[in-house]
């Protein structure tokens, strides 16, 4: 809660143990893209460039190559994400997170006065494509997975509960549109903080090694997975907690 990110190296665990582990936090969530959950364990989302014998992925390999908040889309939506990582490619692939408590601290004045109370829209397929990192890399998803989902609105500051302190809880993968405002504006103050977000000072960047645990707060950080060589093998499980509390 005070640092964002925790990270444990060396761990060395069975996806049963992962699953009882990220369980203490609160209840897992299960991601739409169901086709990837590791056998036996729903609560596993695989993220891996794996493929069977007849070529089909095993694995999601195009996550969140954008700047986003897992699971910002739910009307609940995600308190913490724990990654492990059991096999990486020697180059590539880090995951850059963003301070959003930082981030919102040092909006200008005018700023903070222009978004002070309002909501925007977040949603899961509206950007499916557009934040596709290689065309046909993406699943289609299917009609049952489209009816799980449905746009969901948040403050675009919230006050990260358990420590009293405001976030902005905005992300260019899946926010799109400022509640009440029309679209010119919405669309200029949104890039505005998008821009702002990307800035180096408010970044750290995890360079993974093997057998890496990485635990993160989706209330105050958002992240982006970077390119990697897809010839070299990349294979992560990710169980999500769900947050409790209404974002408020």
């Amino acid at each position: 809660m005070t640092r964002g990110i925790l990270v444990f190296r060396d761990q060395h665990i069975e996806p049963k143990h992962q699953v009882a582990f990220s369980s203490r936090f609160g209840e897992l969530m299960i991601h739409v893209l169901d086709q990837f959950q590791y056998p036996g364990h729903k609560e596993i989302l695989v993220l891996s460039n794996d493929k069977d014998d007849d070529g089909t992925p095993t694995g999601f390999e195009d996550a969140g190559r954008y700047w986003h908040s897992d699971l910002s889309y739910q009307k609940s939506p995600s308190l913490a994400t724990m990654l492990y990582a059991i096999d990486i490619p020697p180059e590539g692939g880090d995951t850059m997170f963003v301070n959003m408590y930082r981030a919102y601290e040092t909006l200008p004045d005018d700023i903070k006065e222009r978004i002070e109370g309002k909501h925007a829209y977040h949603s899961y397929t509206r950007n499916y494509e557009k934040n596709e990192s290689v065309k046909g890399l993406r699943p289609k998803l299917r009609d049952d997975q489209l009816a799980t989902l449905e746009d969901v609105t948040h403050p675009i500051v919230r006050t990260v509960q358990s420590t009293g302190r405001k976030a902005l809880y905005v992300n260019s993968g899946f926010t799109y549109q400022i509640v009440g405002m029309d679209e010119d504006e919405s669309t200029e103050i949104l890039e505005a903080l998008f821009k702002h977000c990307r800035k180096a000072e408010f970044r750290y960047v995890h360079k993974w090694r093997f057998n890496d645990y990485v635990c993160w707060d989706n209330r105050s950080t958002i992240h982006h997975a970077t390119p990697y060589d897809p010839t070299k093998r990349r294979y992560i499980h990710r169980t999500t907690i769900k947050d409790p509390l209404p974002v408020v």
